[in-house]
């Protein structure tokens, strides 16, 4: 299991953090396990970090225990109708770390997730990519994925979703390019563009 207690605290030593793994782990596998998730899950950490082992492979990711740890992080607080997701699980991160000299690039790496724009850190580009993955995935999980969005925007008149989820996929599908490594481009673009478009035809 990608989200075990025991690769958490692998990391966490890596890190030479202080305080209780232990607690941490298990405080945000309560997160990911919230009633008002459907998509910003377990599954979705999961699948991040198998993404980022293959990624890691490459040997091209200049520090990929920080961006493991802003993964683990990244989705910790998560209420679809709050706009402060990202800067609260960021603000997590810094209470896990506390004095340690990586707390601060950890939660700028999380702040990422919001914009999907890179600032200027060797790795940007690669959590980014790594969190937009989902996109390329096989189409039954695609059409799952955006069936879980819709879940955790039940709240939301339908004429409305149709509209505003329309605008945020074909913002994707207009982007030069949808991935930013050369390594996910040549993964994942490709399928990505076909299964963005499908989407966007069945909403």
């Amino acid at each position: 299991m990608m989200t075990s207690k025991e690769r958490f605290e692998a990391l966490w030593r890596r890190l030479h953090l202080l305080g209780d793994a232990s607690a941490w782990h298990a405080r945000l596998l309560e997160c990911y396990s919230e009633p008002q998730r459907a998509y910003h899950t377990l599954q979705h950490l999961e699948e991040c970090l198998l993404i980022l082992d293959d990624a890691k492979a490459t040997r091209l990711i200049a520090k990929p225990d920080l961006i493991e740890m802003a993964l683990w992080f990244h989705d910790a607080v998560y209420d679809p109708q709050g706009s402060e997701n990202e800067a609260l699980s960021a603000q997590m991160a810094l209470e896990a770390f506390g004095d340690h000299p990586a707390a601060q690039e950890v939660a700028r790496l999380i702040m990422l997730t919001k914009s999907h724009q890179p600032e200027e850190g060797a790795d940007d580009a690669w959590i980014i990519d790594i969190d937009l993955a989902i996109f390329a995935q096989p189409i039954d999980r695609v059409q799952e994925y955006e069936r879980q969005i819709r879940q955790e925007y039940g709240w939301v008149p339908e004429a409305v979703y149709v509209e505003k989820r329309g605008e945020i996929l074909s913002g994707f599908l207009q982007r030069k390019q949808i991935y930013l490594t050369a390594w996910a481009r040549e993964r994942f673009e490709v399928r990505a563009r076909e299964n963005l478009s499908a989407l966007i035809d069945s909403i």
